[in-house]
């Protein structure tokens, strides 16, 4: 298995104390505007899926589906996670730019 620069940015990002995990966490930061970029796990249920990706839509904050909640929640830590927020403007735009050469 190749390493992944995504997650490992997303470890850099942990490391920083630059995320919001969880659902409600993650919730939290869209709502007081300090996330930057919402990432979801892509085995996540459609209902999880949908409610970050109107929220995320609502509150103009990127969205992005990736990986499984297994390697999402492995990367900054944490057993699984479904959802994070990064806090962080830079490292937000170095995810977006690693995502959107995927």
């Amino acid at each position: 298995m190749k390493p992944d620069k995504i997650l490992s940015l997303l470890g850099i990002t942990a490391k920083s104390g630059s995320i919001a995990s969880g659902e409600f966490s993650t919730e939290k930061a869209v709502k007081e505007y300090r996330a930057y970029l919402v990432i979801v796990a892509g085995d996540s249920s459609d209902n999880t899926k949908k409610k970050f990706s109107d929220m995320c839509s609502f509150y103009e904050v990127p969205y992005a589906e990736y990986s499984t909640k297994e390697s999402l929640g492995h990367c900054i830590g944490k057993e699984f996670r479904a959802s994070l927020a990064v806090t962080n403007e830079g490292l937000a735009k170095s995810l977006l730019k690693q995502l959107n050469q995927q």
